[in-house]
């Protein structure tokens, strides 16, 4: 669906040069070869493991077209680049695979950071957190399945809500809300009992403590339902960020290991239909919900402006923003910043080294998303195209 709304590459690659709209073609040609990307996500880890100097060469590269930089006064160039065409910006601290509490108190005290920064800036709206960057995987699995925690773990459930409480203060002082992110289903009841337990405590007035619901699960739907009859019955504001789900094939492989239903809708047209569906529901209660519709789809973006149309809510309605990922779906991002919609770009940082994980799951994200990359690639050159016609009138 070419909407001219949502395709003005113009707008879409407004703040990319030649040389960098060049590069980023290279990459998304790159992308579109699953075989080739494993290959070289596998070189990547290895010459990292070996401490061969590729660094630089990631960092110039695939890092800068998925992350902000390393800190975050690397990451305002960025910031202020997408502030100056209407796209605000999500900080996020993207460092992965820690589990010890030195990490886990860094990871706080890095939020805190993106929290004070954010605050009375409006080129930064909110953040987000993974739970995991709090807490150990296997106490959240443990608590999750409702099994008996032992008195070390005891201590540790109570460490975490120390770092939330923490956490969530500041993002009340400072008036910055923090999405949760949504993560696998075995250690999702953990992460949706404490989010509910800290939307009581946090969102009488204001939206603080907000949610992210994944809906290729069979189950986020009726779960919205029970979340909006809850913040009502509570008197207090909803946050939700809506999105598609990232964790398909591992759901899909450890239910059919472990020998139960899959948690995963059987079709895209399935999950589709109910993403549409949570995204009516939020807007039929946005009195109470602030949403943040996460999505590359065209279609459902498409959606979401003509409900609004339909509802005579203005393009800038505070409680309603989108959110694409830095470096992927510009055609949306800076199509709607320049119709003066509330719209974000997810921005990472942290260490090269500590990023590769995001950033090899974008890579392969990308490879598996059918036409995703095609179509980004068309745009690419009809923009180049655009470009070398204008020099030829000059």
């Amino acid at each position: 669906m070419n909407s001219p709304i949502l395709y003005n590459t113009e707008k879409a690659f407004a703040l990319k040069s030649n040389s960098e709209l060049f590069q980023t073609k290279l990459m998304y040609r790159i992308m579109n070869y699953a075989w080739l990307t494993k290959i070289l996500t596998k070189l990547v880890n290895f010459s990292l493991k070996l401490g061969l100097p590729v660094k630089h060469l990631i960092k110039n590269t695939v890092f800068k077209q998925f992350c902000g930089g390393e800190t975050i006064n690397e990451s305002k160039i960025v910031i202020s680049k997408l502030y100056g065409i209407n796209v605000k910006s999500i900080l996020d601290y993207s460092v992965e695979g820690a589990s010890t509490d030195e990490n886990f108190t860094n990871t706080l005290n890095e939020t805190l950071k993106i929290i004070q920064t954010a605050h009375n800036n409006p080129s930064i709206p909110y953040t987000c957190i993974k739970l995991t960057g709090f807490v150990d995987t296997k106490l959240l699995e443990k608590v999750s399945s409702n099994r008996e925690l032992s008195a070390i773990e005891q201590q540790e459930w109570r460490n975490l809500k120390n770092r939330l409480t923490t956490l969530f203060d500041a993002a009340q002082k400072y008036n910055v809300p923090v999405f949760i992110d949504a993560e696998e289903t075995w250690i999702q009841p953990a992460i949706d009992k404490l989010a509910e337990e800290f939307m009581v405590n946090y969102n009488r007035n204001n939206h603080v403590v907000l949610t992210t619901l994944q809906m290729y699960r069979n189950d986020r739907l009726p779960y919205l339902k029970k979340l909006i009859k809850f913040a009502r019955f509570h008197q207090i504001k909803l946050g939700i960020k809506l999105v598609r789900g990232a964790y398909l094939e591992k759901e899909n492989e450890r239910a059919k290991k472990l020998n139960y239903p899959s948690p995963i809708n059987s079709t895209k047209v399935i999950t589709d239909s109910e993403f549409d569906t949570a995204v009516k529901l939020c807007l039929d209660n946005i009195d109470i919900i602030m949403l943040c519709a996460g999505t590359h789809n065209e279609i459902s973006t498409l959606l979401l402006l003509n409900e609004m149309k339909k509802r005579n809510l203005t393009n800038n309605h505070p409680n309603i923003f989108f959110s694409q990922l830095y470096g992927m779906s510009d055609n949306i991002t800076m199509n709607l910043g320049a119709r003066e919609y509330n719209v974000t770009k997810y921005v990472p940082y942290g260490p090269v080294e500590s990023v590769i994980p995001y950033l090899t799951r974008r890579a392969q994200e990308n490879s598996g998303i059918a036409g995703q990359m095609s179509r980004e690639l068309k745009m690419i050159l009809q923009e180049q195209n655009r470009r070398d016609k204008l020099k030829l009138l000059k």
